[in-house]
């Protein structure tokens, strides 16, 4: 696919840091940001709000077909809609994650989706996250990341985001078994496996600070000229 701005892709499994460094290379850059993962977990909670049976590829592939989704940049931050109901905290719910973890590994649901994705493909640039935004969304990228941690410090960073958002029962177990299963799948899975892309930087940030990746990811990103 030609081109018509530069992309930088960060790829990585959950919990690994590619949501808050995607955000902030957006800042930095001031290129527009895709949240890939937003979209899955969307298409989950249409489902799930449906009734739809995740397991069905047909059933959730119609889902696909008729997401009605918008994403609205502001000062707080982004706000994500499903029609025209705002989901930005019900799509970050565990059981929504888990449910995006299965759908996509249909590979019919991935190709519905996928032109939706290269859709944010705008001047003057493009920042996504993602699992395969480097293998198979923007494999022309100028510039790829796939972003690691250990399951246990990723495990450890999503009960405090769920501390923080004021869950007061939060079980580290199970929210570390969960991760382990969807590593699992989506390392394994035949359609679009969660694997760095060849020409990736491959970085892990389970002994790094934000500012260390994001430092040495926008050297990357100056080094590869796309800044303009």
């Amino acid at each position: 696919m030609a081109e018509v701005a530069p992309v930088v892709t960060i790829d990585g499994p959950s919990g690994s840091g590619k949501g808050t460094i995607s955000r902030l290379i957006a800042e930095q850059t001031g290129f527009h940001l895709l949240d890939s993962g937003a979209i899955y977990r969307l298409c989950a909670l249409a489902c799930l709000r449906e009734n739809t049976d995740i397991e069905d590829a047909d059933a959730v592939n119609r889902v696909a077909q008729a997401l009605d989704i918008r994403f609205d940049v502001g000062a707080a931050g982004v706000v994500v809609f499903l029609a025209q109901d705002d989901v930005t905290r019900d799509i970050r719910q565990e059981n929504v994650g888990m449910a995006a973890s299965t759908i996509a590994a249909f590979p019919s649901v991935r190709a519905s989706l996928l032109d939706c994705q290269r859709s944010f493909q705008q001047p003057p640039g493009l920042v996504a996250d993602g699992r395969d935004m480097g293998t198979v969304v923007f494999p022309t990228a100028g510039c790829k990341v796939f972003l690691t941690a250990s399951a246990e410090i990723r495990a450890d960073r999503r009960v405090k985001q769920l501390q923080d958002a004021g869950q007061a029962s939060v079980d580290r177990g199970q929210i570390l078994a969960d991760i382990i299963a969807r590593d699992e799948r989506d390392t394994n899975r035949a359609s679009s496996p969660l694997v760095p892309a060849a020409d990736a930087l491959v970085l892990d940030s389970t002994a790094r600070t934000i500012d260390q990746v994001l430092a040495e990811i926008m050297a990357l990103i100056k080094s590869r000229a796309l800044l303009g």
